[in-house]
């Protein structure tokens, strides 16, 4: 196995250039807003196809192309850039948009401060949007934009977003998040800004209302969302925007100050590498188990055996579009299962041995039916899951040692009574012929 990934590894990667950039396909339908200009979003777009994207533009009203035929998924990605659009057709509804994740589509989805479908779709994803015609503005740092239009600095050492980038345009409405693991928060409100009306603070009095008959708490501050990721069980991506125009030429284009370009064009290509799956993408290529000192798999294992598990990982690399050996994991952990674990210990990279990780354990004085369990989850990166099931034997009658050490005190009790009982016998048989020796000599007498 070692051997054909070694040998295959440089071939795969040189016929892989005319693969997709992303792991999951190339193919992209765009549901356009038509009061969006396609060519206001020239340099996103562009962006996109320059990576090998195939783009279908469609109305979010039309019915074909269509997502779904016969129950295949057309397309890898959905982008719907339609914020205020009220009527949808019948394969994009809210509905049937939570079902395309399940066939492992991807979305991106951008909403605005109106009321429209997608305002409903989002709590489906444990987002919580503030009131219609509420969104993010902030009065700081002073600028000659307005207040609705601000500056926000990306995340730094973030794993899903570059590090040092220039602050990116916000226009738009944000997210409370609730309490969902599967939420990854891309870009956080500064700590300033707060939902209200467009044009004056007046809002804020029917925000606080809000926030009192529903307990959200108050719509202002870092702990505002305005791009979250989801990502489901099934590893589908899907991120929420709260304004289009993050990904318009105008805010691309616009400089934070004289001579400073924003870092919207930097944002977006994070953003879509992202929901696209091109990045921090992960796979379990295969499991191996096997006994201390030998290389074929063990059928069975008996209790106190001293098993070696193997696992090989690889990372997408959208460079050359297929997977390089990964070995940068470094909190893993396996568990050896039946029912509840019954090892749970550190499965850990393998100096020298690119991809595969590996952890020795003795298996448990306890016989039934285990598994090896791989279950890694972190935020923003693939979920890897593994199982593989083994039975524990008892050994067998002659898999015992011929004698047990904690049993010489039964072992010595044994020999003890049975030299004795020897002992004893003799003793009775000697004295029995002495005593019938003299009897017959009184007789001769």
């Amino acid at each position: 196995m070692r051997f054909l990934r070694t040998l295959l590894f440089p071939l795969l990667a040189l016929t892989s250039f005319a693969l997709a950039r992303s792991s999951t396909g190339d193919s992209v339908l765009v549901l356009l807003d038509p009061s969006l200009k396609k060519e206001n979003y020239s340099i996103f777009f562009g962006d996109l196809e320059k990576k090998g994207y195939k783009l279908t533009f469609r109305s979010p009203k039309d019915t074909t192309p269509e997502i779904i035929k016969d129950d295949v998924a057309q397309f890898a990605h959905v982008v719907v850039f339609a914020p205020e659009t009220k009527t949808f057709a019948a394969d994009v509804t809210p509905q049937s948009l939570v079902s395309l994740l399940s066939k492992n589509m991807n979305l991106l989805l951008a909403l605005s401060p109106k009321q429209t479908p997608l305002t409903s779709l989002a709590s489906e994803f444990s987002l919580i949007l503030p009131p219609p015609g509420t969104p993010l503005i902030s009065h700081f740092p002073k600028r000659d934009t307005p207040a609705t239009l601000i500056p926000v600095q990306p995340p730094r050492a973030h794993h899903v977003i570059s590090d040092n980038l220039a602050p990116v345009w916000f226009s738009g409405v944000p997210q409370s998040l609730g309490h969902n693991p599967m939420l990854i928060p891309l870009l956080n409100a500064p700590p300033q800004a707060f939902a209200s009306d467009a044009d004056s603070d007046s809002g804020a009095d029917a925000l606080v209302e809000a926030a009192e008959k529903s307990g959200e708490g108050l719509w202002a501050g870092s702990s505002l969302s305005l791009v979250t990721g989801f990502q489901t069980l099934s590893n589908a991506r899907a991120t929420w925007v709260g304004g289009v125009e993050m990904f318009s030429d105008e805010y691309i284009n616009k400089e934070i100050s004289k001579g400073v370009k924003s870092g919207n064009r930097d944002f977006a290509r994070d953003v879509t590498a992202w929901t696209f799956q091109e990045s921090n993408v992960l796979r379990i290529d295969s499991v191996e188990h096997n006994l201390v000192n030998e290389t074929l798999p063990g059928e069975t294992y008996t209790i106190n055996d001293q098993v070696t598990f193997t696992a090989f990982i690889s990372k997408y690399d959208p460079e050359i579009g297929w997977w390089r050996a990964y070995s940068d994991i470094d909190d893993m952990q396996l568990e050896f299962t039946m029912l509840d674990p019954h090892i749970r210990t550190s499965l850990p990279p393998v100096e020298g041995e690119p991809g595969m990780y590996a952890v020795t354990f003795r298996v448990p004085d306890r016989h039934g039916v285990f598994k090896f369990n791989v279950d890694y989850k972190r935020k923003g990166w693939t979920y890897l899951t593994s199982t593989s099931m083994v039975p524990v034997v008892p050994p067998q009658h002659d898999g015992y040692p011929r004698f047990l050490s904690a049993a010489w005190p039964y072992y010595a009790g044994a020999f003890s009574t049975s030299a004795a009982f020897i002992l004893f016998v003799a003793l009775w048989l000697a004295g029995d012929d002495r005593e019938l020796k003299k009897n017959k000599g009184a007789k001769a007498e």
